[in-house]
């Protein structure tokens, strides 16, 4: 289910709005261990485009 959630973020990273929907969604299908892998995929991939939409998600552990 990662590799499938990965990909339909790629799809729809031109516009915020469909990334930020998609990120929730995917966020929903995906285990407590693919979580970790999946945020640092995704600080990767997106995070000079989609940082604050990321931030919103993604809050960092003090």
């Amino acid at each position: 289910m990662l590799e499938y959630v990965k990909t339909i973020l790629q799809k729809v990273s031109f516009n915020a709005y469909l990334f930020e929907r998609e990120l929730k969604k995917g966020m929903r299908y995906l285990m407590p261990t693919e979580l970790e892998e999946f945020k640092d995929w995704c600080y990767a991939t997106f995070g000079m485009s989609h940082q604050p939409i990321l931030n919103r998600y993604f809050r960092p552990a003090y």
